[in-house]
């Protein structure tokens, strides 16, 4: 039989324990909860992207014309074109939607006959992802 001389401070260090053991499944589900976040925020950017690359592509077969004399061919550092026709209005308001869409947002669009080729790009180091990443969609008018 223990007296209870001999068992002083035995539960003090199971309660101890106990609570190392709970505090470091907290803390390994905090840190699951920041990766959910990353990996959330890396796809409603992508997501972003894809939504952008579609749009000029869709607006470049709305004017197929002009499309494919080559209107709508922008390089990725490019400004947005001044101008009053309906492929300069196009692509202001494209460029700017990367701008405010996109963390440090850009796009281009590259014509090669009848297909056509749309980078959009943008800087995803924000969320600790690789400093630049790129969607690039390719299409035939």
């Amino acid at each position: 039989m223990i007296n209870a001389r001999q068992s002083a401070g035995f539960s003090l260090i199971e309660v101890l324990v106990s609570f190392l053991v709970l505090s470091i499944g907290v803390l390994g589900m905090a840190g699951l909860q920041l990766s959910a976040l990353k990996f959330n925020q890396t796809a409603a950017v992508r997501s972003q992207a894809t939504f952008l690359a579609y749009d000029i592509a869709d607006r470049m077969r709305a004017n197929r014309v002009k499309a494919k004399s080559g209107n709508y061919d922008i390089a990725l550092s490019a400004d947005a074109p001044t101008g009053s026709g309906i492929e300069a209005a196009d692509l202001q308001q494209w460029k700017a939607a990367l701008v405010t869409q996109l963390p440090d947002g850009a796009g281009s669009v590259a014509r090669n006959g009848g297909r056509v080729t749309v980078t959009v790009q943008w800087d995803e180091s924000r969320v600790g992802g690789q400093s630049t990443q790129q969607f690039v969609y390719e299409t035939q008018l």
